[in-house]
């Protein structure tokens, strides 16, 4: 008799920022999910209720009925969710992988993939996963955190006193670098902090590293080869991150072997620190002597066939769908 496959609810969507690439991501898992030929049930927890009733709704760039964070609720109370027996989330970023949706879907009593509450809401508030990596001995560059009561001067005061321009300006709990700005002199601080405030409560002020940037998968524990980014910009912000063309991808990246297993090394024990599970993504960036500082962990990383994840992963010899079903398993 064949094994019946577990059925999957495929979370896309969201209130975040990332909504838009959170469609993306579902749109890859779905078609992984078709051939590997899971029963799936595709949930936007944004409409609540109101989920369409055509696939492609759910992926469509104007959205199907109004959205909100209240929907969630409804959402994840009611049958939608019934016989369901893991949750995929292809949600990225605020109220999708801070511990919020994790917390939901632990009173409902449902499996999910990626990490758990804590880690998922250490992970996503940048300032204490950095302190969290101090003391586990993950390098990463130094930094302080302000908020709206902070003054101008007073802020200036700080980075004079203890730090020196460039600088990063982020929100303190936002991914994709929604907000993020780099900050050459304190004529462009007002700017910089008010599109960071825009997204967050909190704003990170961090020592930029000059360099090149690298990132690590991390798979069940396992690192994967290290990957490059190189942006056509220079940053690897927002617009360099989704629009086609604006960076290239190096994956195994041309760098020394030592480096190249320190990076791993220093992702997983970034990953561990953090207790995170099944899977993430630990950005770094490496200066000219080689050095890397890690930057933060994703935890629900962009999962198309053309993101940095997937892209780790083929370099492993591991397919898409391979993919797909080891993070399902993992979670099982």
């Amino acid at each position: 008799m064949k094994e019946q496959k577990p059925r999957v609810a495929l979370l896309v969507g969201g209130t975040s920022p990332e909504r838009e690439v959170s469609k993306s991501s579902g749109r890859g898992v779905i078609q992984a999910l078709k051939s590997l030929k899971y029963p799936t049930v595709i949930i936007d927890p944004a409409y609540g209720l109101n989920q369409p009733k055509e696939e492609e709704l759910f992926f469509a760039e104007k959205d199907y009925v109004k959205i909100s964070n209240r929907d969630y609720l409804a959402a994840i109370n009611s049958k939608l969710f019934d016989n369901v027996d893991i949750v995929f989330s292809a949600m990225h970023g605020k109220w999708a992988e801070d511990g919020v949706m994790q917390s939901l879907l632990e009173l409902r009593g449902l499996k999910y993939t990626g990490s758990k509450v804590t880690a998922s809401a250490a992970a996503m508030d940048k300032s204490l996963s950095k302190t969290i990596f101090r003391q586990a001995g993950v390098y990463t560059a130094d930094w302080f955190t302000v908020n709206k009561n902070f003054t101008l001067k007073e802020i200036k005061e700080k980075i004079n006193a203890d730090f020196s321009y460039p600088l990063i300006v982020k929100p303190n709990d936002q991914g994709s670098t929604v907000g993020l700005t780099l900050l050459k002199n304190e004529d462009e601080l007002e700017n910089a902090m008010k599109l960071a405030l825009q997204f967050s409560d909190k704003v990170l002020i961090e020592k930029y590293i000059p360099g090149r940037e690298i990132t690590v998968a991390v798979l069940d524990r396992t690192p994967l080869p290290v990957l490059e980014i190189v942006p056509k910009s220079g940053l690897y912000d927002y617009k360099s991150k989704y629009t086609s063309g604006m960076s290239e991808y190096i994956v195994p990246a041309k760098i020394p072997d030592d480096v190249s297993r320190l990076a791993q090394e220093q992702a997983l024990l970034a990953f561990l620190s953090l207790g995170c599970e099944g899977y993430a993504r630990v950005d770094f960036r490496m200066n000219d002597n080689n050095e890397i500082y890690c930057l933060e962990v994703n935890t629900l990383p962009g999962m198309t066939q053309l993101s940095l994840v997937p892209k780790a992963a083929k370099a492993a010899g591991i397919t898409f769908e391979e993919l797909i079903n080891r993070i399902i398993k993992q979670a099982l």
